[in-house]
């Protein structure tokens, strides 16, 4: 006569005796009062299961039921007084065997990529509010025939911005004193270059002026929307915002039209230094790495390309270019939408062939939800819808690779299709004003097969 050892939970150890006959037969006999299935309590144990159904249903193996009843704080003496069962494992058997398995979705994470909408929309606002300051100042100095020189200005400052800003952001993974040091040296260095660039084609001391006065805005301003601080630079647009929105029923003189802008600009310049002073309060990283300049360049030539096309778009339709303007906040939030829908569809696929289906509806929605409100902004101010919505596309195309860090692809899609386009508007060629449309077109196009063949695997949402 023998008694076997079960190694499993739930056995029958101490139930039964096993009586090995003569001829190698074996005679199990249960003890009485030991029934598997119901055990001696069966309403306490019906109780427990009902108590810790959401518990013992998404377990795989009784180990995790008997590990759920430690946690519980049931001893042996609870487990065999109150449920009738000789040791833990055994009653976790029990409960395993009568909850049905169940296997909940885990809980939807947040969304990493979340925009802030409120910010979003400002920056949008802070990108096209300072044209208010050439409705106050243009008869002051002859815009009119002296536009050349703030266009290059602007087109150097363009440039040099996307720049600066690239490295910045590089040098903030480091710390915020590293990304005041580089601001501190761009900002000025570059208001110098525009200026500079500027006053070699400016007819008169006072456009000289104004295009210096640009520079300056667009680097300081360049530093505040770095470092976060939008509400701090729409403070400092106040006076303008101010001056222009009385112009359509009061004239403001000679001194306010100067004195607002002015007023506005050094506004702009003393946030900037403050918020300057405050970045660079924060501890020192000890041996930092500086990025490399050759890593900023193709963002300076996107931001260069991407001016061309934007002032040859000027040139036809002029309040095109405040639409366009404008709608880079809208762009910002798309992007943040991308990143947090592909990341949602990375969670929803289970193959590379499903993942790519669903990358290129998330890309075609984004860009459609950028476009589809264009249209009739650009039929209101006059602009051909085909040109504005084309320009469009390449432009957010091209700001959602570098989101990925591709950065020399839409530098050299913008550069070839500002160039070609540029070209033929300079020299008179043909087709004329249809250039314009056909180059960003074509450079749309590319773009978009580029982000599809880029973005269309797991591998840069992960």
């Amino acid at each position: 006569m023998s008694g076997p050892i079960e190694l499993e939970p739930g056995a029958s150890e101490g139930d039964t005796l096993s009586l090995r006959l003569a001829d190698d037969r074996t005679l199990a006999l249960r003890l009485p009062g030991h029934d598997p299935d119901q055990g001696p309590h069966p309403d306490a144990v019906d109780r427990l299961a009902a108590e810790l159904a959401d518990g013992i249903g998404p377990a795989v193996h009784p180990y995790e039921v008997a590990a759920l009843l430690e946690s519980e704080g049931l001893t042996a003496e609870v487990i065999q007084e109150r449920y009738g069962h000789p040791h833990l494992f055994s009653l976790a058997s029990t409960l395993f065997e009568r909850v049905p398995r169940t296997f909940p979705e885990p809980a939807k994470p947040t969304d990493p990529w979340h925009p802030d909408h409120v910010r979003c929309a400002l920056r949008g606002a802070l990108f096209a509010l300072p044209g208010l300051a050439y409705l106050l100042t243009g008869r002051l100095w002859q815009a009119d025939r002296h536009i050349s020189a703030l266009v290059v200005a602007g087109l150097v400052s363009w440039a040099w911005g996307q720049a600066l800003g690239h490295r910045a952001y590089l040098r903030m993974i480091t710390g915020r004193r590293e990304t005041g040091r580089t601001l501190l040296k761009g900002a000025p260095l570059g208001a110098a270059v525009a200026t500079a660039a500027g006053a070699v084609l400016a007819g008169s001391a006072a456009a000289a002026l104004a295009a210096a006065a640009q520079s300056v805005y667009l680097a300081a301003a360049g530093v505040l929307l770095v470092l976060g601080r939008e509400r701090l630079l729409l403070a400092a647009l106040t006076p303008v915002i101010a001056g222009a929105a009385v112009l359509p029923w009061w004239e403001p003189g000679t001194v306010l039209r100067a004195g607002l802008p002015l007023l506005a600009l050094l506004g702009t310049a003393a946030a900037a230094g403050w918020a300057l002073r405050t970045t660079l309060a924060a501890d020192p990283v000890a041996d930092s790495t500086r990025p490399r300049l050759l890593r900023s360049l193709p963002y300076g030539l996107f931001g260069l390309a991407a001016g061309m096309l934007v002032l040859l778009e000027g040139l036809r339709e002029p309040y095109a270019v405040i639409v366009l303007t404008v709608s880079m906040g809208p762009a910002e939030w798309l992007l943040y939408r991308y990143r947090g829908l592909s990341v949602a569809a990375l969670r929803a696929t289970a193959t590379p062939t499903a993942f790519l289906v669903r990358s290129a509806g998330v890309l075609a929605f984004c860009l459609l939800a950028y476009l589809l409100p264009l249209l009739p902004a650009a039929v209101l101010t006059g602009a051909g819808p085909a040109s504005v919505l084309l320009l469009a596309a390449t432009l957010w195309t091209s700001l959602l690779l570098q989101a990925f860090g591709v950065a020399w692809t839409p530098a050299a899609v913008c550069l070839a299709a500002a160039g070609g386009a540029g070209a033929v508007t300079l020299f008179h060629l043909p087709p004329g004003a249809a250039v314009l449309p056909l180059c960003c077109g074509a450079a749309a196009l590319c773009l978009t097969a580029c982000a599809l063949r880029l973005l269309g695997r797991p591998a840069p949402h992960a």
